[in-house]
């Protein structure tokens, strides 16, 4: 019998009797030191909140000393892991984590103007996780709601912009083609657009849509076809729909979990 358990794609932890990958319920182990966020930031989701998803401690799970990689929190290792992580990052340290998307990152960016506190910041965050985008970049004001982002905030890179000019500069600096996303008359379909490898997708808030200095600055602008009776679809849905389009075109398939 192995000595220990072994890593299938990305590390993820595999039985050492059965060869399949680690998916069970088990208690929580206490909450990680909360990092210094807004009130609305510690009455929402934790990172340990009730996931139907997680291990144990790993000699409960292999029978086994855990292996010798440096990516495993011996905490986790201890107590087990029930994090909003997929299973391949079971047990990874959170810089870990972060380093081995870093790896695999794409390179578009989002930036979403923030001059109303708006709530759908937190859903782009979590979005922009989920398809590795290479940054978020918040406009305008600097606290924002990250109950939606779901604890995703700790493993995306998150950069903050006064205006709209300085993320401009920003752009400009990094080779990065501004796409804005917004139903206005003279806009390309997204459903046709052929976006930029790399850009940086620009979103508006919740109701005014993207700032006037904004679409001027952009090299385009993409339009969501809609069909209904609403004027515009919610902030944080539409920038899952453009991130969605990026994927489509520009990533391999073949490195999705």
């Amino acid at each position: 019998m192995p000595t220990s358990g072994s890593f299938g794609r990305a590390g993820c932890a595999i039985a050492p009797e059965t060869g399949l990958s680690i998916d069970r319920v088990i208690s929580a182990p206490p909450d990680e030191t909360a990092d210094s966020l807004s009130e609305d930031d510690a009455a929402g989701p934790t990172e340990w909140g009730e996931h139907p998803h997680g291990v144990g401690p790993w000699e409960a799970e292999y029978g086994a000393p855990p292996p010798a990689d440096p990516r495993l929190d011996p905490e986790l290792l201890a107590g087990g892991d029930r994090r909003n992580v997929v299973d391949a990052y079971r047990y990874w340290r959170r810089d870990a984590i972060v380093a081995d998307i870093d790896r695999r990152r794409h390179p578009f960016h989002v930036a979403i103007e923030n001059f109303g506190h708006d709530a759908n910041i937190g859903t782009v965050v979590r979005t922009a996780n989920a398809f590795a985008a290479a940054a978020v970049h918040i406009v305008g004001r600097r606290r924002w709601n990250r109950r939606g982002a779901m604890v995703t905030d700790r493993y995306q890179h998150i950069h903050h912009h006064s205006g709209i000019a300085e993320l401009l500069e920003f752009a400009a600096a990094e080779d990065l083609i501004v796409v804005a996303v917004d139903n206005v008359p003279g806009a390309i379909p997204l459903e046709t657009a052929r976006l930029p490898r790399r850009c940086l997708l620009l979103f508006g808030q919740e109701g005014p849509g993207v700032t006037e200095h904004a679409k001027d600055a952009a090299a385009m602008t993409v339009s969501i076809a809609q069909f209904g009776s609403t004027r515009s679809i919610n902030a944080g849905v539409a920038a899952g729909i453009a991130m969605h389009a990026w994927i489509r075109q520009h990533a391999d398939l073949s490195a999705a979990w």
